[in-house]
């Protein structure tokens, strides 16, 4: 268990600096004065590497079930949690709809971004009500 705790974080230190950089790069190339292009940029990358780093560890014949769990923790839940948490939930609503589950995923897609935005608001207002 230990390993697996200690794995995760390397990952997960390795993927908040990628974001960190990322997030750098992306600024040089399309400044952010009118949208938030690094957020964006992150996440939809995010996206895109989170679904092929699952594709292919199960299209891979050549590891065992224990080995392939192993490198879905590391790589989706370490390096790419702090990469971006957004791959997860699109991950996740991606699953809902191939599996034709249209009521959870319509609630996972509409719930993310509308509570989100409102747990923003509520956090906003509660920091202003604190300090």
């Amino acid at each position: 268990m230990f390993i697996n705790l200690l794995l995760i974080g390397i990952a997960g230190g390795l993927g908040a600096v990628a974001r960190f950089g990322m997030g750098l790069l992306v600024i040089r190339f399309l400044p952010e004065e009118h949208f938030p292009w690094a957020t964006f940029v992150i996440n939809m990358l995010g996206c895109l590497l989170f679904g092929l780093i699952f594709a292919g560890i199960n299209a891979s014949s050549q590891w065992d079930p224990d080995t392939k769990a192993r490198i879905v923790m590391v790589l989706l839940t370490g390096f790419m949690g702090a990469f971006t948490t957004y791959s997860t939930y699109a991950f996740q609503s991606a699953m809902l709809l191939e599996e034709a589950r249209w009521m959870p995923a319509i609630l996972n897609m509409a719930g993310h971004t509308g509570v989100g935005v409102l747990a923003i608001f509520a956090g906003l207002w509660l920091a202003k009500a604190i300090f």
